[in-house]
């Protein structure tokens, strides 16, 4: 077969050059030229000697009734002669076993794109070497053709996209095949029959098994940056955990406890501007939580020692679970080495100071009202849990902005329970309703003075400390004479004489009635 094919690469090279071609026709510009050729008139007698010579040239096989198959035969055998020159055979019409374009895009390029002559590509091609051409697009499918072939490279190209498995593995001569350093898309072959014919080696860097670095970075990724990523997350997280819980679900989270983190930002690090009051023993500032919820945030300068600590833990686990309408609701507390501190809501209302202060008159049955509220207020919270007191005066007790309700909103956690002072308070509170005066506590001794002016006018010249903005008639005189009699018996002393906060309630809740009733 393979010496029918020379024979006729002979008389047809002989033929042309004596008939068509000039002397040209083993110049480089014949292939580019192609099209322009046309073949000689005894090609067709050529083709047939050749066929019954040797029946399996592919050309043979062919249908060649039309014009166009006897062209393509010829264009092929034009360019079988030159690749045979390019491909640099001692023997070129004798022997035509390989074609080999080493670093020469341009020329592999150009013959690749004959698909006519791959069609008839020459049996005795047995070897296809088209190394380092930078050659680009998908793999070279015409070669395939060529189904003789024993060895096949295509390395140091740029080829892309899948490689051809199965017309590969159809090629049984195969046994030397050469992909490497290339840009093939990773096939899953490393298992088939088809790498098993080969190694490793004929694939090295060509995209088609992973990339041996890559995985050695995952595995280094593995090995080393992920336990350190874990780590930072784990880190991170027990921070989260431990300084800033508010950045986890409300039902990830305990939200009544605070840490002085959150209480710090939620307070632009205990700014002046945030600062509502202070006192030797406690800082009153406005907050902001991270959810936009608003709070007053209550802190306790003393130092204390860490069993004190765990009672005020106690106490504020008691204090959240209280639910009264006088009573603002505490949100939580923060109890740490650096911070106690007792986080409340907000209320937008004013206090009561600031309420009487203000230029409308107050009729006497309304602060009968606050002031029961403030009543009701303190019994429930001495009846549930008696070790909590309160700071009670007409600038700590809060009016809701609904309804009006009176909310004492300054707990005092930790101080024990002292029923004297609470009822010593309420007396001074309900006095300062009565007649809109309280001691200025930057002065010395100032509670004292202050009950003595009260205690001077009473009880023939009340009018001389009742509130001026108060209009009042005969018979609700007669209530608020009352209602300052238990005011001054709230802050006698000795504390033996001062009343219980049942018999206060029953009075206050008295006069409120009978108030009603007069209206």
């Amino acid at each position: 077969m393979a010496s029918s094919l020379f024979f006729f690469f002979v008389s047809f090279l002989i033929s042309l050059s004596s008939t068509l071609l000039p002397v040209s026709v083993l110049s480089a510009t014949v292939v580019e030229d192609l099209a322009n050729l046309s073949p000689p008139s005894d090609f067709n007698a050529t083709i047939a000697n050749n066929c019954l010579r040797d029946p399996m040239l592919r050309y043979c096989n062919n249908t060649s009734s039309s014009p166009m198959d006897i062209v393509e035969i010829f264009r092929s055998t034009i360019v079988a002669s030159h690749l045979c020159n390019e491909s640099k055979n001692p023997n070129c019409v004798e022997s035509f076993p390989r074609i080999r374009i080493h670093g020469r895009p341009k020329t592999a390029a150009l013959y690749l794109s004959f698909d006519f002559f791959w069609k008839y590509c020459p049996l005795t091609v047995v070897d296809i070497e088209l190394v380092n051409n930078s050659l680009k697009n998908c793999f070279p499918t015409n070669v395939l053709s060529c189904a003789q072939i024993r060895t096949l490279d295509l390395s140091y190209n740029q080829f892309s996209g899948f490689v051809p498995v199965q017309e590969l593995s159809g090629l049984t001569n195969l046994t030397h095949l050469n992909l490497s350093y290339n840009r093939f898309s990773e096939n899953k072959i490393s298992d088939s029959d088809f790498f098993k014919r080969f190694n490793a080696s004929s694939f090295i860097q060509s995209g088609v098994l992973p990339n041996v670095k890559r995985y050695k970075m995952k595995i280094l990724v593995l090995l080393i940056v992920f336990p350190i990523m874990v780590i930072l997350l784990c880190f991170c997280f027990g921070w989260l955990c431990i300084k800033r819980p508010d950045y986890f679900p409300r039902t990830w989270r305990r939200s009544y406890k605070f840490t002085y983190a959150m209480l710090e930002a939620a307070t632009d690090e205990f700014s002046d501007q945030h600062l509502l009051s202070t006192t030797n023993r406690v800082d009153i500032y406005k907050g902001t939580l991270r959810d936009g919820t608003e709070t007053k945030i209550e802190v306790y300068k003393e130092k204390v020692s860490s069993e004190k600590r765990r009672e005020f833990g106690e106490e504020c686990e008691a204090v959240y679970k209280l639910r009264h309408k006088n009573l603002v609701r505490v949100l939580g507390w923060c109890n740490s080495r650096n911070l106690r501190a007792l986080v409340t809501e907000w209320t937008q209302g004013e206090n009561v100071e600031t309420w009487l202060s203000s230029s409308s008159a107050i009729s006497w049955r309304r602060r009968l009202r606050v002031v029961l509220g403030v009543v009701e207020g303190i019994s429930y919270l001495s009846d549930l849990w008696p070790e909590i007191t309160f700071d009670l005066t007409t600038s700590s007790v809060l009016l809701s902005d609904n309804d009006q309700e009176p909310l004492i909103s300054h707990f005092k956690v930790g101080d024990g329970n002292n029923t004297s002072t609470n009822v010593f308070n309420f007396g001074l509170f309900l006095l300062e309703m009565v007649t809109n005066l309280r001691p200025d506590m930057e002065q010395e001794d100032s509670e004292r003075r202050y009950l003595e002016y009260i205690r001077v006018h009473y009880p023939d010249n009340l009018e001389r400390v009742i509130d001026e903005k108060m209009t009042i008639e005969e018979r609700p005189f007669d209530q608020v004479k009352q209602a300052i009699t238990l005011g001054l018996m709230c802050t006698d002393k000795p504390p033996l004489k001062q009343p219980s906060l049942t018999q206060i309630y029953d009075l206050v809740a008295s006069l409120y009635e009978s108030s009603l009733r007069h209206h």
